[in-house]
Order: structure tokens, then sequence, then C-alpha cells
């Protein structure tokens, strides 16, 4: 099978497409390179563009009329940078996919997975959420993700589009070959500031010792990336089953551990990990940032014949072991622009 992966050269779309790879299929990424990056996509069919750009989207779409299915991971998605950055985040989160979607259907394309998030609920009393959870977006960032989904099944409701939304809780981990992990230096998530600290040999800040959790700190369902992955090749292999067994042109699946983790929680994992331990601070509440939540589901179970297999402690030493080795594989930008001005 041939997939086009939009937003192919980042952390999830990239590893989508090692798994694609190694399962015999065949990667098409459309990347615009704004987040992702080049080396993810070496060895692979691999076109730089915007999905807003219609001249780009159909050039490869004509030279690949043969695709058969799209995953859609093309977003910006910092919840802290969509607070202060919110047209930025509407624009290349909802605009750029209405002008994607239009194309696709130009080209024929019908099969759309479309990379949602588990940040568009309104948990529960006991932070547990499934697919007919109230929706409460706390962020710019989540609101794209409610805006496109509606956006997405009111076209497929009156085309022949079909829509699979996959919502996801907090992917961790990397890809175990360590093709590509995490692509950014600096990243904002939880564990991602982990490593930092204790790379760095400094306190990690927790922000917020004041949620309605069992210890104050936020609450996560933490899933690993190559799940994530595997989730992706059999909502895939299965697609026309299951939109035809929910009934429905567009249909969702929470895809994450079942477990709650909270912040300290996570960090009493890692040091049972790592050779020296990370000491605490706490810090305030970021914009946007929420108590959190776990999935309850059984749908994806039900419907893709999956459930995660990589507990926490496997997450964390993958991300290690990336951190580690993504020197090997990426330059950071001040690297990359000292070796283009020699």
């Amino acid at each position: 099978m041939k997939v086009l992966i939009a937003g192919g050269a980042g952390f999830i779309g990239s590893t989508i497409a090692s798994a694609l790879i190694d399962a015999g299929h065949t990667p098409v990424v459309l990347d615009s390179l704004v987040t992702g990056r080049r080396e993810f996509c070496r060895g692979r069919s691999f076109h730089l563009g915007d999905i807003a750009d219609a001249d780009a989207v159909d050039g490869l779409l004509t030279r690949h009329p043969d695709i058969e299915a799209v995953v859609h991971c093309a977003a910006l998605i910092a919840v802290p940078d969509s607070v202060a950055r919110p047209v930025d985040y509407y624009r290349a989160n909802v605009s750029a996919t209405l002008e994607f979607v239009d194309r696709l259907l130009a080209h024929g394309v019908h099969r759309l997975i479309f990379s949602s998030s588990a940040a568009i609920y309104q948990p529960e009393v006991d932070l547990g959420v499934d697919e007919t959870s109230a929706m409460q977006a706390t962020s710019p960032y989540a609101q794209t993700k409610v805006v496109v989904e509606r956006m997405l099944a009111d076209i497929a409701a009156s085309s022949r589009l079909r829509v699979l939304s996959l919502r996801y809780f907090n992917p961790i981990g990397a890809d175990p070959a360590l093709r590509t992990g995490l692509q950014v230096a600096a990243p904002s998530h939880a564990l991602g500031r982990l490593v930092q600290a204790y790379q760095a040999g400094v306190p990690f800040s927790v922000n917020g010792l004041d949620w309605p959790t069992r210890d104050g700190s936020g609450l996560r369902d933490y899933v690993h990336v190559w799940d994530l992955a595997d989730a992706h090749l059999r909502a895939l292999s299965r697609f026309d089953d299951i939109i035809t067994d929910a009934g429905a042109a567009h249909t969702a699946l929470n895809l994450g551990s079942g477990t709650g983790t909270t912040v300290l929680e996570l960090v009493s994992a890692f040091n049972a990990v790592v050779d020296r331990p990370v000491l605490v601070r706490e810090a305030p509440r970021r914009a946007g940032d929420t108590a959190g939540g776990y999935t309850r589901s059984r749908r994806a179970w039900e419907m893709l014949g999956w459930r995660a297999q990589r507990d926490l402690r496997t997450g964390i030493a993958d991300s290690l072991a990336w951190h580690h080795h993504r020197g090997r594989v990426l330059a950071d930008l001040a690297v990359r622009r000292r070796q283009m001005a020699g």
C-alpha cells in the first residue's frame, strides 16, 4: 500500500513511516519542514511543501496516483505556544487542513486518518475519558483539533471522504531502531523537560502541585510512539471495515495506555531508570495546562485489535536512548548554520 503522510518529517509522522516501511508498505512524505526534519526522510519519497499549497499537493498526487490513503500529522502542537500565537495555530491547523482535503477530494483520495488529540476532552471526576466524553478544549491548540474534527465530519457527510480521527494521549519513546525520535532539542512536554533537567543536573520544575489528582501534580496517559505507529498500521489495513462497522463517515478512537500517571510518578519512574536522581521543585501552572486525563476506552481494541504493549519504563528508556543518539541523526540548528556558512 502506498500511503501519503502529511507531516511525515515530524516525530510521530516519521515513526509511522518507519513502521510502514518495516511492514512492506510505501510511505510518501509531504512536509514543509517548519518543525519536521529532512534527515528523517533519507531513503524515503519526500516532497517539500505545505499542505495548504494546492499546487504542491496537486503535483504530488499527480506523480503518485496510486496513493490509497492519507495520514494527516501536519500541525503545530505546543500548547503554551498556541496561547501566545492563536492566529498561527488556526491558520496552520484548520485553514491548511481545509485546503488539503479539498485537493484530496479533487484527486479521488477518500481515506483519511487524522492525528487528533485527547486534549479536546473534559475529563470526568476520575480524570478518565472515552470517545463519548464531553469536549472542553482549554487551549487554542486543542480547539483547532475540535474544529478540524467537526469540519471533517461535515465534509465526509456530503462527499466520499471517510475519516478516522485517532485521538492521541501523550506520546513518549522513539523508534526502537533509533531512526527517528523527538526532533526538537528542547521539548516542552514533561518527559522531555525531565531529560533536560537530568542532563543539566538541575531540579525538574513541576508546573502546579494543586491539581485535583492523588498527589497534586498533573496526570497524563503516556503511550509509546511505536505503539501509536502500530495502531496506524492496523487502522490502514482495516480502514474500510472500521468505517462500515462504525456506521458513520467520520469516527474517532482514543489511543492511550489506559493508565494515568502523575508528573511526580513520572519523576519516580524516571529516577528508577537513571544513575542519579532528579530533584523536583514546584513551578506555576502554564497557560493552557489542564489536570490531564487517561483513556478508559476499549474501542481501539474492539475495532483495531490494538492495545498499548510498551510500558512507562520502556518509554522512558527509549526516550533516553534517543536523546543519547539524537546528535548522530540530527544536527541542531546552530550547528547546521555553521556547517552551511563554512
